[in-house]
């Protein structure tokens, strides 16, 4: 992992508050990092965590309201077979986690 993967820049807060909202921000994007950087190694992916969000970034969803009822449904638009791998990892991973 190189500086730029995380793009790591000077950052300026002048109140404790914001330092610590800063550091706590930065350490969760970098546990998530992590644990999709094992996961692919986990799953024998062929792609490294920079593409994986490259992938993830290309995967849209609409929300559609049904016209008699009004109710709201979130639906993924058709992926491709790598988006469809990330997918497939993460649903995994909370079903074993969540039951």
């Amino acid at each position: 992992m190189s500086k730029s993967d995380l793009e790591i820049r000077p950052i300026y807060h002048f109140t404790r508050r914001r330092i610590e909202a800063h550091i706590s921000i930065s350490f969760v994007a970098y546990s998530i990092y992590k644990e999709l950087e094992r996961l692919l190694y986990l799953y024998n992916a062929p792609f490294s965590v920079k593409k994986a969000r490259e992938i993830i970034h290309n995967i849209y969803q609409i929300e559609v309201t049904l016209p008699d009822s009004g109710v709201k449904q979130k639906v993924l638009l058709q992926m491709d077979e790598e988006q469809q791998f990330l997918v497939n990892i993460i649903q995994n991973e909370i079903s074993k986690s969540f039951g």
